[in-house]
């Protein structure tokens, strides 16, 4: 019986300067998508992230009022890791983040104020991998950012963002979406998979909550085991996927 043919990545466009990543919590850039970002800082590609809320429902242990500027400062910490300076956050509520048109215009208003050429996000689908159920954030985030990389384009959509001096941007040229039940495309994990692995150990609070594991060997198997899966559809290097739909 003859193995099924496993379809192959195509390799992300490079002809674009300015990216925006959009995502929902603090270290949801970090949890497989950190190396590619790498790689793209270190070609001199400059690299902005927004962020829908603090992540201040996001342990258990800790009260939102301190949970969030803590983890505010492990995601400014863990961005600096892989050459980004620019962190944004819009101060939705963690957990509670709704799919509307407040958040398609709050996004909106970022991609007129970053004008990124490539945006960034996480899986907007029900599922990860078919099977484990996500969480109601990444959804509305993940979608809301497809959507609204379309709407800041158009004057008419969100009227007051222009005469706040956010002009429209159409030049957004792609969405590419970590994480997908289908990807399309990769970034060669190789020359970033270090850093990222010391981007996600920036999050050190949220890890110790979540579990019992060494911190470093937590980080290290579990984004090494990403990338190495990754790349039996990328020619057998490390990589970070994405599922890219043009504009």
């Amino acid at each position: 019986m003859t193995e099924p043919t496993i379809s192959q990545l195509e390799p992300m466009p490079d002809d674009w300067q300015r990216a925006l990543a959009v995502v929902a919590h603090p270290d949801d850039l970090e949890y497989g998508c950190a190396a590619a970002i790498a790689a793209w800082t270190d070609a001199g590609r400059e690299v902005s992230y927004v962020l829908a809320t603090r992540g201040e429902a996001g342990i258990d242990t800790v009260e939102p009022a301190k949970c969030g500027p803590l983890r505010e400062r492990e995601q400014r910490a863990s961005a600096a890791v892989v050459g980004v300076s620019e962190v944004a956050f819009l101060d939705h509520a963690d957990g509670v983040v709704e799919y509307g048109p407040a958040l398609r215009r709050d996004i909106a208003a970022a991609v007129r104020r970053y004008r990124p050429e490539l945006v960034i996000t996480l899986n907007h689908r029900d599922t990860w991998g078919g099977t484990a159920w996500n969480t109601p954030d990444h959804v509305a985030v993940g979608r809301a950012a497809l959507d609204a990389a379309g709407d800041a384009g158009n004057r008419w959509i969100f009227p007051e963002l222009t005469e706040q001096g956010l002009e429209p941007w159409d030049g957004v040229r792609w969405v590419a979406v970590a994480g997908s039940n289908a990807p399309t495309h990769a970034v060669d994990a190789t020359a970033g998979l270090e850093r990222a692995v010391r981007s996600l150990l920036e999050h050190r609070t949220y890890i110790e909550a979540l579990t019992d594991e060494a911190p470093e060997t937590y980080a290290r198997t579990l984004l090494t085991g990403f990338a190495e899966e990754t790349g039996k559809r990328f020619g057998n290097r490390p990589a970070v996927a994405f599922e890219l739909f043009p504009r």
